[in-house]
């Protein structure tokens, strides 16, 4: 099954450091890993909100990787908006079992930059 992760520069780099193998762990504050499941989504949220952001300076990626569907259909699907709007919520926890179960490597396929706003 194909999956898509919107991402900032951080995390990108985390990523190419494991040769595009792997997730990087969970930060404390963040209880889940979401992975989304289609491209729109995931541009959606680099273009509009990475690149809008300050802390990734004003960069967004869109990452596209493959995960074995004996695995990902453990979890469930979680619609947060629209019909386009669906992510899976991976607890921290089952993050190396994820990473496990990615088939292949992960692949950047798209980058979005912004600017700062004009003061």
């Amino acid at each position: 099954m194909t999956l898509y992760r919107p991402t900032g520069p951080t995390e990108l780099e985390l990523v190419r450091e494991s040769g595009f193998r792997r997730w990087p762990p969970r930060l404390d504050w963040q209880p889940i890993f979401y992975p989304v499941l289609n491209e729109e989504y995931a541009i959606q949220i680099a273009r509009d909100w990475n690149a809008r952001d300050p802390q990734t300076g004003y960069r967004g990626y869109v990452t596209r990787f493959a995960i074995r569907a004996s695995f990902i259909e453990r979890y469930a699907v979680h619609r947060v908006g629209g019909r386009i709007h669906e992510e899976y919520w991976i607890p921290a926890e089952d993050l190396d079992d994820f990473n496990e179960n990615i088939v292949g490597d992960i692949e950047v396929i798209h980058e979005f930059h912004g600017s700062a706003p004009d003061r």
